[in-house]
């Protein structure tokens, strides 16, 4: 097949190379950004009096029937094309004739395909912000729900102080709060269109930039025509945020894995989202988290490797750039699909309260409020930590906890010890009693609570124009 570039060449180019120069087996996923943009391209060339005003109707009409044709299925990818460019500026020629060769007049494919790219990615960034919106509001709907849920805080994987289930899942809506702002500021910076920069120095045809970009939706045209046709960066900051949304799913699955074990007994995970094992009856596995957490390292080894390829190409276009899609389209795709499997997963999970606030008590979480109870009392710090220390070991000794212990029992390590000690490290106490703002206190809680319902009413979810 004729390639549109090949004037210039005697001869046909080998299948290998051909098949290696290809992109359309994965760039066809850019035929709607690919026809849209030629659409506002066509506008603006007949508004400027490049092209005539039937050539334009004629254009507009062959570039929506392809699009119908795609979209229905009566018209397949044809891999004798060498990518969605060639593909759908072709197949408008065999429709319309002529006319449909004036279409890249004033155009490149290199600017050409950044526009799509950059399209293609800002509606990904979208849909990924919605997502993110979802998955909050159900964190949101079960820290409301366990406000009053005790159930041990953890460092170095160690039982250190009780904290609340409301709280545990606060910590989590702060770091996907803040991957939405991560998409607010990614589609803020990149929303500036690159169609009328060529091939690298722009063109004397009487382009009209600004009226391209308001079709399409953009703040406004690009301001260098060189790094409009040769930035990626937009796509490797959306890559970085997507990998920084997978670590902290990694993070939530981890500790999920952990608390659905046999050892700790904290959630029983719903059946929709649950396998067995094929020789073992009893297993209940906890599969979603397992891929969730997996699926992590592809999301990342899609940000190395464009990382990898940008970093040594010089201005403008090269053919290396090609390789911004493939692993790209797939992380995008990996990161929703994790985002909404996990949403599904903890919606669905049963919490089981009475073995949190179990677990909160013999893992001695109430130590430090014991030995802040005797500070109270006009014990030094110093030899507070030292007797509450000789405390723990004593219930170590008697395979018990603090709180079950006897008066006398407890006079036996401190005098100081009154009957006022059992309300001071009962799990309520220890953690009502924490009321700055950010600790797991109910009343601290329900004032973030309120803060976190206001973001989400305040950041509306990104829509492209």
């Amino acid at each position: 097949m004729a390639q549109l570039w090949g004037g210039r060449f005697t001869k046909e180019t080998d299948e290998q190379v051909y098949q290696f120069n290809a992109s359309l087996s994965f760039d066809r996923k850019l035929y709607k950004e690919d026809i849209t943009g030629s659409i506002a391209h066509a506008k603006m060339l007949a508004k400027q009096g490049i092209i005539s005003e039937q050539d334009k109707d004629d254009i507009l009409n062959g570039l929506n029937g392809i699009l119908n044709d795609i979209e229905n299925g009566t018209l397949d990818f044809d891999p004798a094309y060498e990518d969605i460019h060639s593909f759908v500026e072709a197949n408008l020629i065999d429709r319309i004739g002529d006319a449909g060769k004036r279409l890249h007049t004033g155009r490149s494919r290199n600017d050409q395909v950044a526009l799509d790219m950059r399209m293609y990615t800002r509606t990904q960034v979208a849909q990924t912000d919605q997502l993110l919106k979802n998955l909050l509001e159900t964190i949101l709907r079960i820290m409301e729900e366990n406000l009053e849920t005790y159930m041990p805080g953890f460092t170095h994987l160690q039982k250190a102080q009780p904290v609340t289930l409301a709280h545990h899942f606060g910590a989590y809506f702060e770091m996907f709060k803040r991957d939405r702002l991560r998409m607010h500021d990614i589609y803020d910076r990149m929303n500036y269109c690159p169609l009328g920069a060529g091939a690298l120095a722009g063109t004397t045809y009487p382009l009209d930039r600004d009226y391209t970009a308001s079709l399409l939706g953009f703040e406004g045209p690009t301001l260098n025509s060189m790094d409009s046709v040769s930035d990626r960066d937009y796509l490797i900051e959306f890559l970085s945020a997507l990998a920084t949304v997978m670590m902290h799913l990694s993070r939530f699955s981890e500790e999920i894995i952990i608390w659905n074990s046999n050892e700790y007994r904290f959630v029983e995970i719903d059946d929709a989202y649950s396998t067995g094992s094929s020789i073992m009856p009893q297993k209940k596995n906890p599969d979603i988290a397992e891929l969730v957490r997996g699926k992590t390292g592809r999301v990342y080894g899609a940000l190395t490797s464009l990382l990898t390829t940008m970093k040594g190409i010089p201005l403008a276009y090269n053919k290396d750039m090609q390789e911004d899609k493939e692993m790209a389209f797939d992380a995008m795709e990996t990161v929703q699909n994790c985002i909404v499997l996990f949403d599904g997963m903890i919606s669905t999970m049963k919490f089981r309260k009475e073995v949190m606030a179990e677990s909160a008590m013999n893992g001695f979480t109430n130590a430090t409020d014991a030995a802040d109870y005797l500070v109270m009392k006009g014990v030094p710090f110093r030899d507070a930590h030292g007797i509450i220390g000789r405390l723990v070991l004593y219930c170590i000794d008697k395979n018990t906890s603090i709180d079950k212990l006897s008066l006398k029992e407890l006079k036996s390590i401190s005098d100081v010890f009154e009957e006022d000690i059992y309300d001071a490290v009962s799990l309520k106490t220890c953690v009502e009693k924490r009321l700055t703002i950010g600790a797991p206190g109910s009343e601290a809680m329900k004032k973030v609570i309120a803060e976190e319902k206001q973001f989400l009413l305040n950041l509306p979810v990104l829509e492209v124009k």
